[in-house]
């Protein structure tokens, strides 16, 4: 599930999407430190998916989209405590042409 706070986000990378059907983006999901490699990976996976989902509901074309998880393997902050966690649970959308 998307959090409400980033919906106009995913919806502006779905307008780009839409108007540029030529580029490609590849949705990379991550998560924090906590649980094992296993349930990170297909927890990323499900964050990753879900932001795909959006996109392809908004009419960006299946084609345009990829979906990877790199669950703790790629932190966007070390540390433990929430707000470390708190910034390594996400989805970065990286375009390609």
């Amino acid at each position: 599930v998307v959090a409400p706070a980033y919906l106009d986000v995913v919806r502006a990378h779905g307008e780009y999407l839409k108007n540029n059907p030529a580029t490609r983006a590849n949705l990379e999901g991550h998560t924090d430190e906590r649980g094992s490699r296993e349930y990170n990976i297909a927890l990323g996976q499900r964050r990753s998916d879900a932001v795909m989902n959006l996109l392809i509901a908004q009419g960006v074309q299946p084609s345009q989209l990829s979906s990877v998880s790199f669950g703790e393997e790629k932190p966007a902050v070390y540390g433990s405590g929430e707000d470390a966690w708190s910034k390594n649970r996400r989805v970065e959308i990286r375009y390609a042409q």
